[in-house]
């Protein structure tokens, strides 16, 4: 690993890596390879319990005075989220909407107050342009419905929220899926290697086992709702993974 920078073989052998710990610990990770070709992602479906707030995402952003995300240490962002209550997913209230497109814009509809159970899938790939991991994610109900953007806005907890939406590089946005040319959202990774540089550099200088893929993801996941175990840090094994393609 030159820097910060992860080349593609790197990428793969994290992958395989992070693939081996899930499997011990039956945290539901698998690599889905893309049909004629020689690329694929790492995936995950989660199921997320919500419960319905009218209260408007908007206000709560021009009340927040916080700088960019990352620009605070990954520490205090998560201690924050220990110490304030769990953010509520906000529904449209005027049913499904739909503008003759291709896309499906059914829109789940609650009631305020009532909980509701969503399935997240997310997917991880990897970004030449950026020479980092790209974190692609969409969010459904159980009848199938799928969230707009504003909905996954609000369902991202507020220390998070606020932070993404004071940098709109780093912000959530749609995106076409590149492997498999479907709507995803996804976390801008512009930044990347900006918030992943400390971390990188410390390790070098214990020295101790890095997986860049890993140490990525327990960042930017809890941002979206994608939790990662800490036994994936207490059973990092010492010796470096093989460079082979995960199967």
């Amino acid at each position: 690993m030159s820097g910060c920078a992860l080349n593609e073989k790197e990428f793969f052998s994290c992958c395989q890596l992070l693939l081996q710990q899930s499997e011990h610990l039956r945290d539901g990770w698998s690599w889905e390879a893309v049909q004629g070709s020689e690329e694929g992602y790492l995936r995950k479906t989660v199921l997320r319990s919500v419960v319905a707030d009218c209260c408007d995402a908007q206000k709560q952003k021009e009340a927040a005075s916080v700088s960019p995300i990352f620009a605070h240490p990954i520490q205090e962002l998560q201690q924050q989220e220990r110490t304030q209550p769990v953010v509520a997913t906000r529904f449209h209230s005027d049913g499904i909407t739909g503008d003759g497109g291709d896309e499906d814009d059914a829109v789940c509809v609650l009631s305020e107050g009532s909980s509701h159970v969503l399935q997240y899938e997310y997917h991880i790939l990897y970004s030449c342009s950026y020479s980092a991991p790209v974190l692609y994610f969409r969010a459904f109900t159980l009848e199938g419905r799928s969230l707009m953007l504003e909905d996954v806005w609000s369902s991202v907890h507020p220390n998070f929220r606020h932070c993404l939406q004071n940098s709109p590089l780093t912000a959530i946005t749609q995106q076409e899926h590149p492997l498999l040319g479907q709507p995803f959202f996804m976390l801008h990774p512009c930044r990347t290697e900006e918030f992943m540089r400390p971390v990188l550099q410390e390790a070098q200088e214990q020295p101790r086992p890095v997986n860049y893929v890993l140490l990525w993801l327990s960042v930017v996941g809890p941002v979206v709702g994608l939790d990662v175990p800490l036994k994936y840090c207490t059973q990092l094994h010492p010796s470096s993974p093989s460079s082979s393609e995960p199967d």
